[in-house]
């Protein structure tokens, strides 16, 4: 099965993320099919960036977000529509 997890990268103490879409069977930092954005939790504007059109083809073919990747859509699309409403 597909799913959507984060893949550490960085170093000790600096944790920085890539969100990937990749195989269940693989380690968390192996082989991945997909980069679909980055998530780096140090920085206080701007922690997530991702490609909604191919997280969103990924999920429609049966990809599974890990829990923390599915908050992350969430605050992602909840600012968009916020965005939306004052433009």
């Amino acid at each position: 099965m597909v799913v959507i997890r984060l893949r550490r990268e960085g170093t000790k103490n600096r944790p920085f993320y890539r969100i990937v879409a990749a195989d269940q069977r693989n380690r968390r930092d192996g082989r991945f099919l997909e980069i679909l954005g980055t998530y780096n939790p140090l920085k206080e504007d701007d922690k997530v960036v991702l490609n909604l059109e191919a997280t969103n083809k990924w999920i429609a073919n049966g990809a599974q977000p890990s829990e923390t990747v599915a908050s992350l859509i969430k605050k992602i699309v909840k600012a968009q529509a916020k965005a939306a409403v004052a433009a």
